[in-house]
């Protein structure tokens, strides 16, 4: 599996991304982004979750 993106990470490939855990699961009532090209990840909404592109 691979490891979830930190939150403020730029220059990730545009797209929809979602809110995964720590370990890369699930996070229930997560949030989710769509990002352009050179835009930044925003913040999650609990310290130490990530990002996860799909």
């Amino acid at each position: 599996m691979t490891e979830p993106i930190k939150p403020g990470t730029d220059n990730r490939r545009p797209g929809h991304y979602h809110e995964v855990g720590p370990r890369g699961g699930k996070v229930s009532g997560g949030h989710a982004a769509t990002i352009q090209k050179g835009d930044r990840l925003p913040p999650t909404s609990k310290p130490g979750n990530g990002w996860k592109k799909g």
